[in-house]
């Protein structure tokens, strides 16, 4: 069986809604990572989703952040938040587990931080929730489970990425500590 995963950066999925509905109709994915769906859990809007014949897990967020998983096939378990800072209430991270034919295979839907301004408390906030999911995906790979990390990386990984690299030079994005090989970025 073949499995369709779509990741998209929707930025406020209740004002792209009929866009969404019109993509998930014609692309027809089997599993969707939405990211900066900028809305609390009640407010998604899961009943046009549904009505595609998606199942629908959300991890939102007032006004801001928010993840949500969309599949066609039924949910195993879904788990939301990234481990390792109890106090983040950031809505970022959410995964679930779908059953195939050939067995399970685990998704994760990240939005990563964007850490800007650089000089502020936003990336060392970047910097942590990086090395979190290199923890994550380090103990998850011991499973050895097929796992998906899909989602908004908020990385340049490479001057060739972008139009005129000069002008990141100091964004966190691009700064050395956000694509150096340890970031689970990086690869």
């Amino acid at each position: 069986m073949t499995v369709r995963i779509a990741t998209w950066n929707v930025n406020s999925v209740r004002q792209r809604i009929e866009l969404l509905v019109a993509w998930l109709k014609e692309c027809s994915p089997d599993i969707v990572c939405l990211q900066e769906i900028k809305c609390v859990d009640d407010a998604f809007p899961r009943l046009e989703v549904e009505a595609l014949g998606y199942n629908v897990v959300t991890h939102g967020q007032k006004t801001f952040n928010g993840v949500a998983l969309l599949s066609k096939l039924p949910f195993d378990e879904t788990k939301s938040g990234l481990a390792g800072d109890d106090e983040d209430a950031h809505a970022r991270f959410l995964e679930g587990v779908v059953t195939l034919k050939q067995g399970v295979v685990r998704v994760a839907c990240l939005y990563l931080p964007n850490g800007n301004p650089a000089n502020t408390d936003k990336y060392p906030y970047k910097l942590k929730w990086m090395s979190r999911l290199l923890e994550y995906a380090k103990e998850r790979l011991k499973a050895e489970e097929p796992l998906i990390l899909a989602g908004d990386y908020n990385v340049i990984p490479a001057a060739r990425d972008v139009y005129n690299p000069a002008a990141w030079a100091d964004d966190a994005l691009f700064r050395p500590a956000t694509r150096e090989p340890s970031s689970p970025c990086s690869a």
